[in-house]
């Protein structure tokens, strides 16, 4: 009896362990399908994108630096295959620049908050996706010329002036010193610090300009080229990129070079780690639960042979009798799955900084969970009990 009841408690922690580690693999599944769904704000699909820097021994001048950068940029749209192409600072998923950002038609009793900044080129959304929710793209005229313009994110047009195309015409700028600057369009939401991050709020400016940062005129040397062809990944590609590259300048090499598929992927990278590692281990404590409740039953029908047979020659029909250690263990599963169920509710808060678009007591995750495993259970409990149902009367007491 002792022994009996210790195989059981064994079972009973078995399945509780099993249901918590497959809550969590059901709440990572729940992330996983949601972030599926996330529009990331540009698309990563067929973009290749890589880095080069221009140092100030090379080229000296600000707007011949631009110059350099739109040469190559005309180069790599040039290469067949090459459906649009842009420029920009801050790659998805990298560390960027913060500056705060202040507005003309506001008053401010304290500093505003830091906001993403970027420097981009004309192109640049083309070669995004991104999406131009008011106004207008910078052209080079813009750039080259340093006019005081700007582009901000929906979201932060929509903290200052509530709608977007409210901000087409209001000035914003990035210190008190620093003149002010023009909106001239407002850009669709970034998700540029992986997709489970909110998008941030986002100032876009110019590669050239004047009177920034103290500098008379500042100019981008560390830019990204963003190129959009189906051969995105490809070695031929590469090649064709670099050769453009240095048909304008042979002293710079590409840094950096990689597709925003796999900067999208890398984003999903811990989501999918978690969730493939809680499903082996939540698979394999489930065989092992399901293992020891056939063993138990099996055990228990071994064990009562003689009763099982009094019990059929009393006239007992085979579903009694089925029913008799199916129940046994349902009990166990029930108990393991109730133990198992307040344990998930602990250990699922420990995963709250992974869950995206799911509650950590989601009630949907938890029901299937139970559900599941007590379905499992008895499909492991109903072979040893059809066992049972197979005992011979005579047989069982002719052997007592």
């Amino acid at each position: 009896r002792e022994r009996h009841r210790a195989r059981s408690t064994l079972v009973v922690v078995q399945v509780a362990l099993a249901l918590v580690l497959m809550v969590g693999s059901g709440l990572m599944i729940r992330t996983f399908l949601a972030l599926l769904h996330v529009d990331a704000g540009f698309d990563p699909k067929d973009a290749l994108t890589m880095r080069i820097a221009i140092p100030a021994a090379q080229i000296k001048d600000p707007a011949a630096v631009v110059q350099l950068e739109e040469g190559i940029l005309d180069k790599i749209r040039a290469i067949p295959g090459v459906t649009s192409a842009g420029v920009t600072t801050v790659i998805p998923t990298e560390p960027g620049s913060y500056y705060q950002v202040y507005a003309r038609d506001k008053n401010y009793q304290s500093v505003p908050p830091l906001r993403r900044m970027k420097f981009v080129s004309p192109g640049l959304l083309d070669a995004m996706r991104n999406r131009l929710v008011a106004g207008r793209d910078f052209t080079w005229t813009d750039t080259y010329q340093r006019r005081p313009v700007a582009m901000v994110s929906e979201n932060l047009a929509r903290e200052l002036w509530q709608d977007p195309r409210l901000a087409i015409g209001k000035e914003i700028r990035e210190d008190l010193k620093d003149p002010w600057r023009e909106v001239i369009g407002v850009v669709s939401d970034e998700r540029e610090e992986g997709l489970q991050q909110k998008a941030p709020a986002v100032a876009y400016y110019p590669l050239l300009m004047n009177d920034f940062e103290g500098n008379a005129a500042f100019v981008q040397r560390t830019v990204s080229y963003i190129v959009r062809s189906k051969r995105a990944g490809s070695q031929t590609l590469l090649d064709e990129v670099q050769k453009a590259v240095w048909a304008m300048n042979g002293n710079i090499p590409l840094a950096n070079v990689r597709t925003l598929q796999e900067i999208y992927d890398r984003s999903l990278a811990r989501t999918s780690f978690t969730l493939i590692l809680l499903a082996v281990a939540g698979g394999m404590a489930l065989l092992i639960g399901l293992v020891g409740i056939y063993g138990v039953i099996s055990y228990s029908v071994s064990q009562r042979t003689r009763e099982i047979g009094i019990r059929i020659a009393l006239g007992a029909g085979r579903s009694e009798v089925t029913s008799l250690f199916l129940g046994h263990g349902f009990a166990l599963a029930l108990i393991g799955v109730a133990c198992g169920l307040g344990a998930a509710a602990a250990a699922s808060r420990a995963l709250g900084s992974l869950l995206f678009g799911v509650s950590a007591l989601d009630p949907l995750t938890y029901a299937t969970v139970a559900a599941g495993i007590i379905a499992a259970v008895g499909a492991a409990s109903y072979f040893p009990s059809l066992k049972a149902t197979r005992v011979d009367p005579v047989q069982a007491l002719r052997a007592d």
